[in-house]
């Protein structure tokens, strides 16, 4: 026996049901000075400022607020929980609690120590926690059996480590290193007259990276011992020039403590106590005369 398609029904389907907002109870909405005097208990005193609002939380549940005075507490407020059993007309406390507002002054989110750390933060005694699952990583060569192929991957291709970096890892270190201090957009690079990529000391890097990036073997250069970018450039470079001036002879320096440019002043003849002292063919000190002026 078949059944035709306009002889089958479908059957509504149940409306979801909203969730009752709860409505605020009178008797626990007004239960203020209760809920004051429960927070006044645990607050240091003078902390527990104006009533701000009665919010329900349930049925016969009601959360009353109020403004935190603490210094340091900007935007924080106590809040006190007041219930009471059905057909019951005794409201009592069901918990007291600081809670931060909506602009509550409030420390960062917590972070693990391995998360908080910085480029920079690493000292010469500290050691990083290993990222297993680290995404600037991905898994390295591994040993085939065939010497001839584990020697070429190991010994001329640099490989043989248990990860290397991942395509996402040599991207954010491209970035990280071309928009930084060792590209083309610094000052030391836009005032210099050749890039590295023309200089006798540039050393590429080995690996895709090789078409970006090379270091700097320049002891006279700022950038020596540092990766820099192709198109970077000091003043060091190796073929760039400057023009050659001549130097002036300096002039000469005359000799002011030279005899021949002093003027002789003759001496008065000593008088007094220095004369005695002195004999008629003795030469005068001067020492003697200026004693025997005083």
């Amino acid at each position: 026996m078949s059944v035709s398609e306009e002889t089958i029904t479908t059957a509504p389907a149940p409306k979801a049901r909203r969730a009752r907002k709860p409505t605020l109870d009178a008797a626990a909405a007004g239960a203020v000075d209760l809920a004051r005097a429960a927070a006044e208990e645990i607050a240091e005193p003078g902390t527990v400022g104006e009533h701000l609002e009665a919010r329900a939380e349930g049925d016969r549940l009601v959360s009353h607020t109020f403004a935190c005075l603490l210094p340091g507490y900007r935007g924080w407020r106590w809040t006190v929980t007041v219930t009471r059993a059905s057909r019951a007309r005794n409201v009592t406390v069901n918990e007291v609690c600081l809670l931060p507002g909506d602009d509550a002054l409030q420390p960062p989110q917590w972070l693990p120590w391995a998360q908080r750390l910085a480029p920079g933060d690493v000292g010469p005694q500290d050691t990083l926690p290993r990222k297993a699952d680290d995404p600037l990583l991905e898994q390295g060569f591994e040993a085939t059996g065939d010497e001839d192929l584990d020697q070429l991957a190991i010994y001329e291709l640099g490989l043989g480590r248990e990860r290397v970096l991942s395509p996402l890892g040599r991207d954010e270190a491209a970035t990280r290193w071309y928009e930084g201090d060792r590209g083309p957009r610094t000052e030391i690079a836009e005032n210099a007259k050749g890039q590295c990529s023309t200089c006798g000391f540039f050393l590429a890097v080995a690996g895709s990276l090789r078409q970006v990036f090379g270091v700097c073997a320049n002891e006279w250069s700022p950038e020596d011992g540092r990766v820099v970018s192709v198109d970077h450039g000091c003043g060091a470079h190796s073929e760039t020039d400057v023009e050659v001036t001549a130097e002036e002879p300096a002039r000469p320096l005359i000799d002011d403590l030279s005899p021949d440019g002093l003027e002789v002043v003759g001496l008065e003849a000593p008088t007094g106590d220095a004369r005695d002292a002195v004999g008629p063919d003795e030469p005068v000190e001067l020492d003697a005369v200026a004693e025997g002026g005083r």
